[in-house]
Order: C-alpha cells, then structure tokens, then sequence
C-alpha cells in the first residue's frame, strides 16, 4: 500500500521553518488571491442582484395587463414606450449575446435557478476566502514573531 497523499489534499508547510523573505512572499501571494475572491464576490453579488431583479420584475406581471402600456428600460435611466402583447411569452438573456425564449412560469423558474446558483458560488467562494484569510493572520504573526526575533538577537550582538 502506497501513503502518498492525493494531489487534491493541501499541502501544509510549517511557517516556522521558512525564512522572512518567504514569508513575504507567501504573505504577498495570499494578499493577491484574497484580493481576487474579494473581487470575485463582488461580481457575483452584483449578478445576484440582477437575477433577482429581473425575478421580481417577472413577479409585478398582472394577468390583465396584455396590450398595456409600459415603459421599457433600455438603460438604468433611460426608457422607450412599449405595449405588452403577449404576459406569457418572455425573451430572457442567457448571457454572451444569447437569448431564449419562455413562458412566465418558466422564466421565473430559470432566474429563481440563477439566483440559487450564484448563492452557492458566493458561499463557496466566502468559504475559501475565510481560510485563506486565517492562514494569511498565522503567516503575518510569524512574520512579527520573527522580526521580534531579529530585532533581540540585533541587539543582544550590540551589547
């Protein structure tokens, strides 16, 4: 039987052992991807915003409302006047420049889907950065540790 450890398995390095430039860079290194999950999250929230936004919208739909008049949002400030033709019938952005077509319970479905969707990428995401952030704390209180212990022997040679 073989103990090799899968590849999948984080490696785990004891930070005692590695010296202050190391551990700089170590530091620099988690510094960067907290900053990229943290853009990432952003991302993610916004499109979750947008989901949801289109959701609800899709919920303010009234059976009565076939051939009225609405306006139609062509930017976040900007709107057109359009007339409601069919309140079943729904041309959804799939993202990339494609689009399907649905009916309202079908579209609600498939934002609802969406947004359950993304939740789990921010939870996911949320997740990894909380341990990378706690190793992040443990390389910077070695890095004190050993500055402090640099500092002593400095002027323990001074002495």
């Amino acid at each position: 039987m073989s103990s090799n450890k899968s590849s999948d398995e984080p490696q785990q390095i004891d930070l005692t052992k590695l010296n202050l430039p190391q551990l700089q860079q170590l530091k620099m290194e988690f510094e960067s991807e907290l900053s990229v999950f943290q853009e990432s999250l952003q991302t993610l929230v916004k499109c979750k915003g947008k989901y949801s936004a289109s959701k609800e919208a899709l919920e303010q739909i009234k059976p009565d409302w076939e051939n009225k008049e609405i306006l139609v949002p062509l930017t976040g400030s900007m709107y057109i006047p359009g007339v409601v033709k069919s309140i079943d019938n729904f041309i959804i952005e799939i993202g990339t420049g494609y689009y399907i077509e649905k009916d309202l319970s079908d579209s609600k479905d498939y934002f609802k889907r969406k947004i359950d969707y993304v939740q789990e990428q921010i939870e996911k995401i949320d997740k990894i950065q909380v341990q990378k952030s706690r190793v992040l704390g443990a390389v910077q209180e070695v890095i004190e540790i050993k500055v402090v212990a640099m500092q002593q022997a400095a002027i323990k040679q001074t002495a």
